[in-house]
């Protein structure tokens, strides 16, 4: 019974030392992950314009849930609003945006990191008449530290693309 007993504590002394107790798991793992930082250069407190200069809105991109969702809200000059949610799906490694603005514009597109910036691919659904088209976007960080966003949508299955809307966005505090 005694080298019975011997037999157990040292089994157990040897799992612990080769690895059988397994490290807990961080607490907050999109922190540690540089994935869920692909598109931080969105982050901020933004005046967005038109291709011409006029003044488009405003947007706010705060990181919320310790980096793992990116919070988009959108005030436009004319009064209209809007909200999106971004994240990393990590389960396929695609970005995500589902966007919602008072007017009934439904966005549920996604992608990934590209050379030219992210670019999320997917459809637009306007609620008002009920009808849906492929869409795209593309963010690209520009060497003056401003954001273009650059929004297509087709008509005819994805055979041509016609602009949405084009913005660049200025940090608040460059003013």
């Amino acid at each position: 019974m005694k080298s019975l007993i011997s037999l157990i504590i040292i089994l157990v002394l040897f799992a612990t030392v080769s690895g059988g107790a397994q490290t807990p798991a961080p607490q907050f793992p999109c922190e540690d992950e540089q994935r869920f930082a692909e598109f931080d250069y969105w982050v901020g407190e933004w005046d967005v314009h038109g291709v011409k200069g006029k003044l488009a809105g405003t947007n706010s991109i705060t990181r919320a849930e310790h980096g793992c969702v990116l919070l988009e809200n959108w005030a436009g000059t004319g009064g209209g609003t809007g909200m999106s949610i971004n994240y990393l799906d990590h389960i396929n490694g695609e970005w995500v945006q589902i966007w919602n603005s008072s007017s009934g514009t439904q966005i549920n597109i996604r992608g990934g990191l590209t050379d030219e910036g992210m670019l999320l691919v997917g459809k637009i659904h306007y609620v008002a008449n009920s009808t849906t088209a492929d869409f795209r976007g593309l963010w690209t960080l520009l060497d003056d530290g401003r954001v273009r966003q650059f929004f297509e949508q087709s008509n005819d299955g994805g055979e041509t693309w016609v602009p949405w809307f084009e913005g660049f966005y200025t940090r608040t505090s460059e003013k």
